[in-house]
Parts: C-alpha cells; sequence; structure tokens
C-alpha cells in the first residue's frame, strides 16, 4: 500500500476578517495607515501598502506588520505569501531591501 500522494495534503485559505484585523491591528499600533490591500485569492498572495501622515515609513514598520500576520498564521496550514512595502516603494523594491538586510 502507497502512502499519501502529494497532491492530497490540503492547503487552507487565510481567513479574510481575521486577516484584515491583524493587518489593521499591527499598522495602527505602528501609527501607519493602510493604503492599499491586494488579494489573490486563488493562490492566497497579499500584497500590503502603507503610509504614514507624519511621516515615512520605514522597514522597521513593514517588518512589524509582517510580523504579526507570521504570528496569526501557520504559513504551512495557509500556504500564503505576503508582502508589505510602503507608498513610493513597491512589492519588489520592498522584498530586496530585505533580502540585503537578511545577508
Amino acid at each position: 500500500m502507497e502512502g499519501p500522494s502529494r497532491s492530497s495534503f490540503l492547503f487552507v485559505k487565510m481567513e479574510r476578517e481575521k486577516f484584515q484585523n491583524v493587518v489593521e491591528a499591527a499598522v495602527k499600533e505602528r501609527g501607519c495607515v493602510l493604503v492599499d490591500v491586494m488579494f489573490d485569492d486563488d493562490d492566497n498572495v497579499f500584497e500590503l501598502v502603507l503610509d504614514k501622515e507624519d511621516g515615512n515609513v520605514d522597514l522597521g514598520d513593514c517588518e512589524y506588520v509582517h510580523r504579526a500576520v507570521l504570528a496569526a498564521f501557520d504559513r504551512n496550514i495557509e500556504d500564503y505569501s505576503l508582502t508589505v512595502g510602503s507608498v513610493g516603494i513597491d512589492a519588489d523594491e520592498a522584498d530586496e531591501m530585505l533580502k540585503t538586510i537578511n545577508e
């Protein structure tokens, strides 16, 4: 008898309402404003764009929001991708900045 095939593993879609609540709380804690949220529900891909009324969004703000989502959801179960950027920095630029800092 063979074991389960790779295709038999199911990933769960993230609960959008819970996701939004976690994001909104983290954004508020950093004094930021959520400008845009892009969802690709088919692939569980999320992109967030932040801004600050009284200054610039920095990497720490983006990282804080990203880590809040990581703490609330299990990537091994929900199988999602998340990018947090700011007005003036697109998602690809934010990813490159994080890679550079982590190296």
